[in-house]
Parts: structure tokens; sequence; C-alpha cells
């Protein structure tokens, strides 16, 4: 930082600020784990119904929580074996970047960088429940994005009937 409080004095004035994209921190917003199926279920081998959903709020003018949702049912072919629900967020500091790019930055960039912690956290919590570690693949947030809009623009304008 130069004396002047410039964060980068290599830029003139009128030289357009560059984008900055920064994890302040994350946390564990919600943990649910309910294992109704221990200890019997701890043998056999669970189908999984897995979830996921994204969502961005604007807490000031350089700051947005992204908050990561994954939900993963576990069954067997007569009953529950076990319930998690993960809401992992992340606070972060957009700066210098145009309003149009906002949302792909926050719902596509953001959650992939929040995407290991939150596997781990799932892995951890289901082997410590009794079953082996459920290693969630790889989400593509960007088709994740991509349906969300799509199913928005599908969606008539509210107050319209």
């Amino acid at each position: 930082m130069s004396s002047d409080g410039n964060a980068n004095p290599a830029q003139g004035e009128g030289t357009p600020a560059l984008p900055a994209f920064q994890v302040v921190g994350q946390y564990i917003k919600d943990l649910s784990f309910e294992n109704p199926g221990a200890p019997s279920g701890l043998t056999e081998r669970p189908q999984i119904d897995f979830g996921v959903d994204v969502q961005a709020r604007r807490g000031d003018d350089q700051h947005f929580e992204v908050e990561l949702k994954l939900r993963v049912h576990a069954k067997s072919d007569t009953r529950q074996l076990f319930l998690l629900e993960l809401a992992y967020a992340g606070l972060f500091r957009l700066q210098n970047i145009p309003e149009d790019a906002m949302q792909p930055v926050l719902l596509i960039q953001a959650p992939h960088m929040l995407f290991p912690f939150a596997r781990r956290i799932v892995a951890d919590v289901v082997r410590d429940g009794g079953m082996p570690p459920l290693m969630i693949e790889p989400i593509d947030f960007v088709a994740l994005y991509q349906a969300k809009m799509s199913q928005a623009a599908a969606q008539p304008p509210a107050g319209t009937a």
C-alpha cells in the first residue's frame, strides 16, 4: 500500500481499479445429522439422494454472504438410514466488479471455493455417524447457475396472473 492509501501504487489517476474477490471468512451456519438406522443400518449399502442449493445475500456495498446448502438422504430398501443437512457459508469481499458479473461470481466462483471444505465436513460427519465416509463428487456450479437462471426466466413476473 502506498503512503497515500492507494492499494495499487502503479495505478495512475484515471486508471480503473482492478476487480478484487476475497474470502473474508468461512463457517458452518447449520449442521444436522440424524442416524435412525443405527446400529442395524451400519452394515447396509445406502441409496443416496443428494441435493444442493446456493444462495447469496448482500451485507453492505462490498460484502456478500454465500451459503452452500447440501442435503444427503440415505435409505435402504425398507427404511431411512441417515439424513445430513449442512449450510456452509462464506463471507466474501467484492470490489470493482461490474454489476452484471456479480451473480456469476457469487453463485459460481464463491461456492466453488467453499465446496472442498463442505465436502470434508460431510465426509467426516457421515464417518463419525458410523457409515463409510461419503465423498461427494465435484459439483458443476456453472450448470447449477444456468438451471437456476432458466428457472427464474420461466417464472412469470410477480403480480401477473
